[in-house]
């Protein structure tokens, strides 16, 4: 899968709500109410990450829920990487 330019970076984003692109990566946080809530989001991304063999890197601090997306074998944002932060928005439910 090849590396996305950044008009196509921009495009996707424009789709994904409160991702941004940060350097290589397309980041987001997420706020839960309670850590336990950030922790089951964390396990259901896991599963839908598994999946489709794209992982997040995920960075969990008390409420707070980061996650970033790259495609390390491209050196930078591919679509697989809009397709999981897709994704991984619909685990919040």
């Amino acid at each position: 899968m090849a590396k996305l330019s950044d008009i196509e970076i921009q495009s996707g984003l424009k789709t994904l709500a409160g991702w941004e692109r940060r350097g290589d990566a397309v980041v987001k946080h997420y706020r839960f109410g309670k850590f336990a809530d950030g922790i089951r989001f964390v396990d259901r991304v896991a599963v839908l990450a598994d999946a489709a063999d794209h992982h997040p890197d995920i960075d969990i601090r008390y409420t707070t829920v980061t996650m970033s997306l790259s495609t390390h074998s491209q050196g930078g944002i591919t679509r697989k990487d809009l397709e999981m932060a897709a994704k991984i928005d619909s685990a919040t439910s």
